[in-house]
């Protein structure tokens, strides 16, 4: 059993194109509303085409994300957001989430693989932007994110691959397409 606590598991990653939060919120900060073009953001690498998990939104979906309720009006919104909604043919919206993290489980590995206990260390940081376009330039952008991200993670299941057979098939149906 001591030789099962020594084991360490690989680390696994997820890329983002920028190396840091900071190197990302620079890149965004280039993008000036009603100066930078479409094509701007592509020498940007801010691209649904090259930009990984990008999530392209339409004139609705952001009235339902700066409007969420009857209390909130068109007046409200920032000029950028009004001129889509007034021109919502031509209006197009990418919102990014981008991350950079480190996963490392640690542990008894015997315990881990047969599902009974799960602890994971995740290092690194996130990144959420939206650029919203009319006729091919930017009117309104935002970004936020954590900077700093240092999560662990605990799950213990007492009926170990028992508990969650459900769980297993989905992740083995996950392996099967990667």
């Amino acid at each position: 059993m001591a030789a099962a606590k020594c084991c360490r598991w690989p680390k696994t990653r997820s890329e983002a194109p920028w190396p840091s939060f900071a190197a990302s919120k620079a890149v965004f900060d280039r993008v000036v509303p009603y100066q930078t073009t479409s094509e701007d953001l592509r020498g940007l690498i801010i691209d649904p085409a090259i930009t990984p998990n990008p999530q392209i939104l339409t004139c609705p979906d952001i009235v339902s994300l700066f409007m969420p309720n009857s209390s909130f009006s068109l007046k409200d919104m920032d000029r950028g957001l009004r001129d889509c909604v007034a021109d919502s043919s031509k209006c197009l919206a990418y919102q990014f989430r981008l991350e950079r993290m480190e996963a490392r489980r640690h542990g008894n590995f015997i315990l881990d693989v047969l599902s009974f206990v799960r602890r994971t260390h995740q290092t690194g940081w996130r990144f959420n932007a939206l650029v919203v376009i009319v006729d091919d330039v930017v009117v309104y952008k935002l970004c936020g994110g954590t900077p700093r991200v240092d999560e662990h993670l605990y799950r213990r299941n007492p009926l170990g691959p028992l508990q969650e057979p459900a769980e297993m098939v989905r992740d083995a149906g996950v392996i099967s397409i990667l």
